[in-house]
């Protein structure tokens, strides 16, 4: 059992809420930072504390551990100018501000995770992506770049920095998959656009138990794929899925109308892809419990 601090911005979202009773039953002791403290508490059974602002937090005050999962969802919304604007502050203003802490910090963490996305890579289409491979210039790429660059600063403080590059992650509660069920169960599901587009995606069991890893492991710093090492195409998922659901997916929803919907989101989001491998977590001895995606659907869905 571990005594260590630990703070998590972001908690009571879709990882969050999953990632922390595990670092419980490990023994943490957790802080949340969460704008509705009360009920952010009562979500964990009051077995956690929590604070409303990052600046109130005294430079005295010392966490072991600090993970970074705060960001509006960036496929919530299409992304007019304002939307862009809203996504890169619920990310890169939340980030300076742990920096500031750390900065102003008497004792440093030993670990910061700080989250990004497989939108890194931009849209590169088949290419295999390893953490070694860079990125372009769609929004999501600069994003998630400018995302890295605020959290890479804690490595000057000589802090182990990583930068968990998220792909689908998958779970009934939350997430991508509660937008596609509705159509795939009442028969309604099939493959969007070409149906070509890779989904680099991950249980969120496995995502959870990936940051545990990262926390234990410490020689993992940089860029870590948070993903599953089998991406399959939009069409190999869509089948999975369908038959995960006893139903058929064989309508398919046409790019343009996408497009037409969505914009620029429905484009690098749901009709590009990205083929991310996890080179970094495999090869540091990380153990999926789920790389079928036949069977992390059944086990997800057999709930």
């Amino acid at each position: 059992m571990s005594n260590k601090t630990c703070l998590i911005t972001g908690g009571s979202g879709f990882i969050g809420s999953s990632l922390i009773p595990v670092l419980l039953d490990k023994g943490y002791k957790i802080t949340v930072l969460s704008r509705e403290a009360e009920k952010t508490k009562q979500q964990f059974d009051n077995k956690i504390e929590t604070i409303t602002r990052i600046g109130a937090i005294s430079g005295r005050e010392h966490f072991d551990v600090v993970i970074n999962l705060a960001g509006q969802g960036i496929a919530d919304k299409k992304w007019s100018d304002k939307i862009r604007k809203q996504l890169r502050a619920s990310r890169i203003d939340t980030t300076k501000d742990l920096i500031a802490y750390f900065e102003r910090a008497t004792e440093k963490p030993s670990v910061f995770i700080s989250g990004s996305a497989t939108g890194f890579y931009g849209l590169k289409g088949d290419e295999k992506l390893t953490e070694k491979s860079i990125g372009d210039k769609s929004f999501s790429s600069r994003l998630c770049k400018d995302w890295e660059a605020a959290a890479k600063k804690a490595e000057a403080l000589n802090i182990r920095a990583c930068y968990l590059r998220t792909g689908i992650v998958l779970e009934k509660d939350g997430g991508a998959l509660t937008k596609m069920l509705p159509p795939f169960k009442f028969g309604l599901g099939g493959p969007m656009g070409s149906g070509k587009q890779f989904m680099s995606w991950i249980h969120r069991d496995d995502l959870v138990s990936m940051i545990c890893h990262i926390i234990e492991t410490e020689t993992l710093s940089g860029p870590i794929n948070g993903t599953a090492p089998t991406p399959v195409d939009n069409k190999t998922f869509s089948k999975a899925l369908g038959k995960a659901l006893n139903r058929p997916a064989f309508l398919p929803l046409p790019g343009f109308v996408l497009k037409l919907l969505m914009g620029d989101m429905g484009k690098e989001l749901l009709l590009c892809g990205q083929r991310v491998i996890p080179e970094k977590a495999v090869s540091s001895g990380f153990e999926f419990k789920y790389s079928d995606i036949d069977e992390a659907l059944n086990a997800i869905l057999s709930k």
